[in-house]
């Protein structure tokens, strides 16, 4: 079997090379398995420490997805048998889910500070896992095409992979909103939120690649080089590329007003009462009707807590938190009806907003490890 990312070094004008990260496993729209971070990681840090590489671009095969999400069928099979065992009640006993999302967050954690430029090109399907990826790159790039959202209310996780720590940061409410409604972000919405930097043709790539290629790599700030090209190729867009508006900003007066509540039911309560003709704030609300009702609570609670936290913080508390939706039942449920069995009927537990309480979801924070034994005890 081909290996699920193909790595090359692009030898450019001056000598320096870039190295390029090719997620490639297209029938599952790029889904991150565990065997994908354990590729990435490795060699993202051989690069860092590779004074020939000028910069990296992390991309990936086909037309329809940069990354859809994480790899969820291994996570499932790992939940039922964990739920099945004596040690159900411990968040530590699912060895499998401890080892993705360690080594997951390390990996978005490693590309939240890497030293070197990384260009994500973010075309087609970007979800979950895949924002993940994306958000800690230095220089993202969204195209005419490019679909964004973190729907994990619809599996009954919450916004992880940093996304407590990057939702809280965009405009407004629009990070509570997004959580609690999946909404699909086009182009111009990911530039608004902050999760992309420029809006570039996707027949445009090679053009960019070739140009980055021409470039004087090491005499001065590659970050700025890096930057300069992909300036030029948005301002060289054709008339004829359509980007459709942003509709969180279009909209935003009004997401910060449904989102304006003091508490979460209140939140909740207002973005299901709105009525509207608009067929993007239906398909918001109605994720929201549909989604796990622990999911919105719990993603609300953790946008407050990390407020004032650094990033390795989030990810040390994601951790914790994620492991915990992992011995509880939504998230398996989630999968379940959406992804296995897909008969779209997930049982929630709790099935009221009204039972998720502040009590509930305080036990998702109960953290097991002493802080030096943490398994991300050394981000720093």
């Amino acid at each position: 079997m081909s290996q699920p990312v193909l790595f090359e070094e692009l030898a450019t004008q001056n000598g320096r090379h870039i190295g390029v990260a090719t997620l490639a496993s297209e029938k599952t729209l790029n889904a991150l398995s565990l065997d994908m971070v354990h590729l990435l990681t490795p060699q993202l840090r051989q690069w860092a420490e590779d004074p020939e590489i000028a910069m990296v671009l992390l991309q990936a095969q086909g037309e329809k997805a940069f990354c859809a999400g994480g790899d969820l069928q291994k996570i499932y099979t790992s939940m039922r048998e964990h739920h099945a065992s004596p040690a159900r009640d411990d968040i530590r006993g699912n060895r499998y889910a401890a080892e993705f999302f360690e080594h997951e967050y390390r990996l978005d954690y490693e590309i939240h500070t890497y030293p070197k430029p990384i260009l994500c090109w973010g075309h087609g399907i970007v979800m979950g896992g895949g924002i993940g990826l994306m958000a800690g790159c230095s220089h993202r790039v969204v195209t005419e095409r490019s679909r964004l959202a973190m729907p994990e209310i619809t599996i009954g996780l919450y916004p992880d992979v940093g996304g407590s720590w990057f939702l809280s940061r965009t405009p407004g409410k629009l990070g509570a909103f997004l959580a609690l409604t999946g909404a699909l972000m086009n182009a111009e919405d990911a530039k608004f939120t902050g999760l992309a930097d420029y809006r570039i043709a996707h027949a445009d790539k090679q053009k960019v690649i070739d140009a980055l290629l021409l470039q004087n790599w090491g005499d001065g700030d590659d970050a700025a080089v890096l930057g300069r090209v992909l300036q030029q190729a948005e301002r060289d867009v054709a008339a004829d590329v359509a980007f459709a508006p942003s509709a969180l900003r279009e909209n935003f007066d009004l997401i910060n007003a449904l989102c304006s509540g003091q508490t979460v039911p209140d939140i909740v309560d207002a973005i299901l009462a709105h009525k509207t003709d608009n067929p993007w704030l239906q398909k918001a609300i109605a994720t929201l009707t549909a989604g796990a009702p622990g999911s919105a609570a719990l993603a609300l609670a953790l946008q407050q807590r990390v407020r004032h936290m650094s990033l390795a913080e989030v990810f040390r508390l994601e951790f914790v938190v994620t492991l915990h939706c992992a011995t509880r039942p939504d998230f398996v449920e989630g999968i379940r009806a959406l992804i296995i069995e897909k008969d779209q009927k997930p049982k929630w537990n709790p099935a009221r907003l009204a039972d998720a309480t502040p009590q509930w979801v305080d036990g998702f924070f109960a953290d097991p490890w002493p802080a030096s034994e943490h398994p991300l005890a050394d981000l720093v």
